[in-house]
């Protein structure tokens, strides 16, 4: 997983939930495989990259654990998190959809995350329930635990295989979502501007 490395696609995909539901240490667990049991609330951003090889494409995913607005600004897709084991965080999933549908690429795609499974002796989040509000929503779902990493790996790449189909399939136009597309792809010498330039905006 070098930086300079060649790839096909960069995809953008931010972490929303309330605070405390894990969303930090998803981001260090599927980028770095590590996990703080000292992890304290993010003030800002924090923002991580990992490279993978989906079929036969390689794919650049840029993940914003954030806590503002304007980081959602060129997503593609999302993990709306909740933790398992606190209701109201669950509760709150409506308004983080409604925050990010306003705000984000109408095509983004997003994954409803019951985080913390490892407390499932504590959990107040009916699995059914959970499943019912994704599929209502039109929202993909599985439930991780970013302790045991259970899941982590698998919901990532599950959110970045459906993006490519969209992009794949050319269901949207110029200017959404396939704007993420690179015509060709690129190869990096090193970290360069990269990292900090906004990943899909079609300039």
């Amino acid at each position: 997983m070098g930086s300079d490395e060649s790839y096909n696609f960069v995809f953008k995909v931010v972490l929303i939930g309330e605070s405390g539901v894990g969303k930090s240490n998803l981001l260090s667990r599927f980028t770095k495989n590590e996990f703080n049991h000292e992890s304290r609330t993010t003030i800002g951003v924090e923002f991580s990259t990992r490279t993978v090889q989906l079929e036969n494409y390689t794919i650049k995913a840029q993940i914003w654990d954030t806590a503002g607005l304007e980081y959602y600004r060129g997503a593609v897709g999302a993990l709306l998190v909740y933790d398992i084991s606190k209701h109201l965080t669950y509760e709150s999933a409506d308004r983080w959809l409604k925050e990010l549908l306003d705000h984000a690429d109408p095509h983004i795609v997003v994954m409803l995350v019951g985080n913390k499974r490892d407390l499932d002796n504590l959990r107040t989040v009916p699995s059914e329930e959970a499943k019912d509000f994704a599929e209502k929503r039109g929202l993909m779902y599985m439930e991780t635990s970013a302790l045991d990493s259970t899941n982590v790996e698998h919901a990532f790449n599950e959110v970045l295989t459906a993006i490519h189909k969209k992009v794949a399939s050319r269901e949207v136009t110029r200017g959404s979502i396939s704007a993420v597309t690179l015509s060709s792809p690129i190869r990096l010498s090193g970290e360069g501007q990269e990292e900090r330039r906004g990943c899909c905006k079609s300039s």
